[in-house]
């Protein structure tokens, strides 16, 4: 585990942290820790199909150019020679 440190956060936003964790039942230092974990990790991982076909999207393919991507060579592969 890492352990980070903080300064200079505004009395506003520390008192505004204390109440959000009292509401949660949780010590100031749990409810930094988790609003941390929720600005940075994606509830869902994403698959990397999902990924590239969002890229396709915003790169403007037609669906015609993205189903050939959805094409995929059954031939089984070979093992690299290293000589």
């Amino acid at each position: 585990m890492a352990v980070l440190t903080v300064r200079n956060v505004p009395d506003e936003v520390h008192r505004a942290l204390r109440v959000r964790a009292a509401l949660r039942g949780r010590s100031t230092e749990a409810e930094v820790r988790a609003i941390l974990k929720e600005a940075v990790l994606p509830d869902v991982r994403v698959g990397l199909g999902s990924l590239l076909t969002a890229v396709g999207r915003r790169a403007g393919l037609t669906e015609e150019e993205s189903a050939a991507f959805a094409q995929r060579d059954a031939t089984p592969g070979r093992p690299v020679g290293l000589e």
